[in-house]
């Protein structure tokens, strides 16, 4: 699956432009704030509806106008679709693939599988848990309904138990059957996403801790990553058992929204005891085993963005990780850097065809 052309209508800086790709690599090259991360963002559109960056979808139409537009052509092996994404201002956001409309956004999240390694992933490290269960939830939505619609279901009702919870302290009355309503449905919806999350640390830990040897040339750094929750054998019962504290907080202390992913390296957390570089690797390790896991899911290569991503980089991490795509088993990788001298010199010792555009 690859993407062979992109239009941008009024989207941020882009008045009207329009690119055709390689199936392989692709290049944007130019100064900061030109507009060539906005290149990859329209395509992050295009497989998770949203934005990468947070930034809200009426903020990214262009100054002064009313909406803008993304439409890029999808081929998957000997077939063509057409995929696009309108914002417009006090309109609904329309999903579309051809000429059907998707009713939902869950529905229109998965046709195009796709990874992003941006500067924005430094969050996974720097922020706190629920940045890392974003992340996660994002990867198991591109391929499993079930647990997208699991999880929207838990949020919802975890929204709507809290409510009843401040709304018990703030009347003075407490009616723990109506908090069962809520529990039953609580208890089986985070067993089931725990499960879930568990299942894919498991299946990337090792590709993961792979890969960032294969960047870090460095046997003596070892990552490792697991899952942290409270999701465990007798959950139900201490989620039951946690009534009363919820009931003086006014809150859920417990479910999967307290999970989290730790990252560490030789036995430390990563943000305390991994330099710049190491931290920069241990991202991008981490991006490639959810690839590795959404191509194997999907069974078609996801699109691989590259944002900025030698910054903070050494000589040698950069050539690993140019060696690393130069290999026939990704798919279409779009990559975003200042330095056009740099990325043509990197680029010109590929074996792959690639295409490099220059955002002026």
């Amino acid at each position: 699956m690859h993407i062979r052309k992109l239009d941008l209508t009024q989207f941020k800086n882009h008045e009207q432009s329009s690119w055709s790709f390689s199936p392989n690599i692709n290049c944007f090259v130019g100064k900061n704030g030109i507009g060539k991360t906005n290149i990859l963002e329209a395509i992050h559109y295009l497989a998770l509806a949203k934005s990468f960056s947070g930034t809200l979808d009426k903020h990214n139409i262009q100054f002064e106008q009313s909406f803008f537009m993304i439409q890029a052509e999808i081929q998957k092996e000997d077939s063509f679709d057409t995929l696009s994404v309108m914002v417009q201002t006090g309109k609904k956001k329309r999903l579309k693939k051809n000429d059907y409309e998707f009713p939902k956004i869950t529905e229109f999240i998965g046709y195009l599988p796709l990874v992003l390694i941006s500067p924005y992933d430094r969050d996974l490290i720097s922020e706190g848990a629920s940045s890392r269960r974003k992340y996660i939830d994002m990867i198991l939505s591109q391929v499993d309904k079930n647990y997208l619609n699991a999880l929207v279901k838990y949020n919802k009702l975890l929204q709507q138990r809290n409510s009843l919870l401040k709304y018990f302290a703030s009347n003075h009355v407490f009616n723990p059957d109506q908090l069962e309503v809520y529990d039953a449905q609580m208890i089986a919806f985070a067993m089931e996403i725990a499960e879930k999350r568990q299942s894919y640390i498991e299946q990337v830990r090792v590709f993961f801790q792979e890969k960032y040897q294969q960047l870090a040339q460095n046997p003596l750094e070892q990552v490792d990553i697991r899952y942290e929750s409270q999701v465990k054998e007798d959950f139900e019962k201490e989620f039951r058992k946690n009534i009363l504290k919820d009931r003086l907080l006014q809150h859920t202390s417990m479910g999967i929204h307290r999970d989290d992913i730790i990252l560490s390296i030789n036995g430390g957390l990563v943000k305390r005891f991994g330099s710049q570089g190491q931290q920069k690797s241990l991202l991008i390790a981490l991006k490639l085993a959810q690839y590795d896991y959404l191509k194997h899911t999907h069974k078609v290569d996801p699109v691989l963005l590259l944002d900025d991503v030698f910054d903070k980089l050494d000589d040698h991490r950069v050539q690993a990780l140019i060696d690393l795509v130069n290999q026939d088993y990704f798919g279409q990788i779009f990559i975003t850097d200042t330095h056009k001298d740099r990325m043509e010199h990197l680029l010109g010792h590929l074996k792959i065809e690639h295409q490099l555009f220059e955002i002026l």
